[in-house]
């Protein structure tokens, strides 16, 4: 895995059309880096798994808190525990495992699928070609997250 970078594809299109529609009129441009964040109790499962399967590593952790980045530090995801008395009532609710997943775009991902799956991780959707030029694989994080693990071919 020379390159991993997480695509959050729900979020970049919320974010794409709030600003759009919000700065018609303005030409300011805002510079805006985003992670997702993910409310479990399951922080050291997760922990675990995007380090040992998927090569992420630790940005900052505490005992509520977990910030991770991709090998190549492109991109972060962070884990919260939930109903943690710091945290306001809008950051308080578990992730339910439904409803979200993850894009994470890699340099070969003929060689991770043969990684994963020589490792015992359960594969959601086989490996495949699809006609509009993607060759990926689907796995799940132990919140039950969806994970496309994915590399895009150019169309002709």
């Amino acid at each position: 895995m020379r390159r991993l970078s997480v695509i959050i594809l729900f979020a970049t299109g919320i974010v794409a059309g709030c600003y759009a529609q919000n700065n018609v009129e303005s030409k300011k441009q805002f510079a805006m880096k985003m992670n997702a964040g993910i409310i479990t109790e399951k922080i050291q499962e997760t922990k675990a798994f995007y380090q040992e399967k998927l090569g992420f590593g630790v940005t900052f952790e505490n005992e509520f808190y977990l910030l991770m980045h991709t090998p190549g530090h492109e991109a972060q995801l962070s884990f919260l525990l939930p109903e943690h008395p710091t945290q306001q009532p809008l950051f308080q609710p578990k992730f339910m495992g439904e409803g979200m997943y993850l894009t994470i775009e890699v340099d070969d991902v003929d060689e991770l699928y043969n990684k994963l799956k020589s490792e015992g991780v359960k594969i959601e959707i086989d490996i495949r070609d699809e006609p509009w030029g993607d060759r990926h694989f689907a796995i799940k994080d132990p919140n039950g997250i969806g994970i496309d693990l994915v590399k895009y071919t150019a169309q002709n």
